[in-house]
């Protein structure tokens, strides 16, 4: 059924050379996570991120793909970008001019995103220049200087490759998304984070073929996996549907309206946003004694480290709370009310305006609660597989939600695509369902 859907991709000309100019841009891009900043020792600087796994810098390790580990030219990723975006989102709520803009449509719109070009401008600059004075002060394991010769030559060098990679990157994800197929954005986090499952594949089959693992526990690892990421998909595209009556008018001589449908909210409606905000403040104390080797910082990394039961527990509360936090940022009950009794529309049984308002958000808080437990359990799985099974790799967290995500957004593109030139989509019956 779906080996045939696939088949269809190539029928469809417009369809097959997105696919490819995405593909193509993503390779790209995996080149310049190999093309080294000028100034570096690289194996030392290998060394310093052998340490660095559990910290911030390994977190940005993984959005970047690798490339934070080498100081490539994309080093920064495209985290400065998401950062800029969620600093957008966050001060609509409470600057007028941004509010305006978000309500105007398509012109508003395309100002928001050239405020966040801005932004992350800024933020790379900002970012290279703490990065190029760390990597000054900092020394590998052995003593050895991580580069070679220091001053405002190198600080100078490095901020300008750094933003000019950072920028490039940004430039990738929003051709992606115009001429390409899916999020361009999301499909380069996600090509950075599927780099490193080869490398993860082959250490795991070492282990096997070494004996340190069975075959056993490898078979039950699989069948995990897969039980897990079908859970993802299961609630990734789950929604609560408000049923939606509108009103029947008469305009002239036709009658308009009294159709029935639906506001469907989504079970997690903020998505990889708690669990990145949670790691980075959980990670913030190793990250902070890996530069200051100061006694009360290493009681704090002792007491709460991945796989502690205290790590968990907090891990689990902060990600609940940036679950109910960014869902309030997000998604304004309020505006939704408003706008459906403009259009006529209502819930049967409630009374339109501020009672409809309370009974969306009154759904949307317990359903958030439902999705907060859900990403939860999905981020605590590396501690357990890691301390219980000895898996080698993390399995389970942001990673995982991101790249499951995209591959439904993508997939539900392509499907859309496919449905529009008459042709059957991946499955037979039904179709893909996509997150939004």
């Amino acid at each position: 059924m779906i080996t045939g859907g696939f088949q269809n991709i190539f029928k469809i000309p417009e369809l097959k050379k997105r696919i490819l100019f995405t593909l193509a841009l993503l390779i790209v891009y995996r080149v310049g996570v190999h093309v080294p900043t000028p100034g570096i020792d690289a194996q030392a600087l290998a060394a310093v991120f052998a340490r660095a796994q559990g910290t911030l810098l390994g977190l940005f390790d993984m959005f970047a793909g690798g490339a934070l580990e080498r100081l490539s030219v994309f080093a920064l990723g495209i985290m400065p970008y998401i950062s800029a975006s969620i600093i957008l989102q966050l001060l609509t709520v409470v600057v007028p001019h941004l509010e305006r803009l978000k309500k105007e449509g398509e012109q508003g719109r395309k100002k928001i995103i050239q405020y966040t070009r801005y932004g992350t401008i800024v933020l790379s600059i900002i970012q290279g220049f703490g990065i190029s004075i760390g990597l000054e002060n900092m020394s590998a394991p052995g003593g050895e200087p991580i580069v070679l010769n220091p001053g405002w030559s190198f600080r100078l060098v490095t901020v300008i490759t750094l933003t000019a990679g950072t920028a490039f990157i940004m430039w990738l994800g929003e051709q992606i998304t115009e001429k390409g197929i899916g999020n361009g954005i999301s499909l380069i986090i996600f090509a950075g984070i599927v780099a490193g499952l080869p490398t993860a594949t082959t250490s795991t089959f070492r282990l096997v073929t070494t004996g340190e693992m069975s075959v056993f526990l490898l078979l039950l690892l699989l069948v995990f996996m897969v039980t897990v990421v079908g859970f993802i998909i299961f609630m990734e595209t789950s929604q609560r549907r408000i049923p939606i009556q509108y009103a029947k008018r008469v305009v002239g001589r036709k009658m308009y309206g009294g159709q029935s449908t639906h506001l469907p909210l989504k079970i997690n409606t903020a998505g990889v946003i708690p669990p990145i905000f949670a790691s980075s403040i959980m990670m913030f104390p190793a990250t902070l004694e890996s530069f200051f080797q100061v006694g009360w910082i290493q009681n704090i990394v002792a007491a709460i480290h991945p796989g502690n039961p205290a790590y968990e527990t907090a891990y689990v509360a902060l990600i609940i709370f940036f679950c109910y936090f960014y869902t309030a940022v997000t998604f304004n009950p309020v505006d939704v009310a408003d706008n459906l009794k403009k259009h006529g529309g209502y819930i049967p049984g409630i009374r339109p305006g501020k009672r409809t308002a309370d009974y969306i958000d009154r759904v949307l808080t317990r359903i958030t609660l439902g999705g907060a437990i859900y990403v939860s359990a999905v981020c605590v799985l590396p501690s357990i597989l890691i301390t219980q099974l000895n898996v080698p790799f993390y399995f389970g967290g942001t990673a995982l939600l991101i790249v499951v995500g995209v591959s439904i957004d993508t997939v539900a593109q392509m499907e859309t695509h496919m449905l529009s030139r008459h042709y059957e989509g991946f499955l037979k019956k039904g179709t893909i369902r996509g997150r939004r």
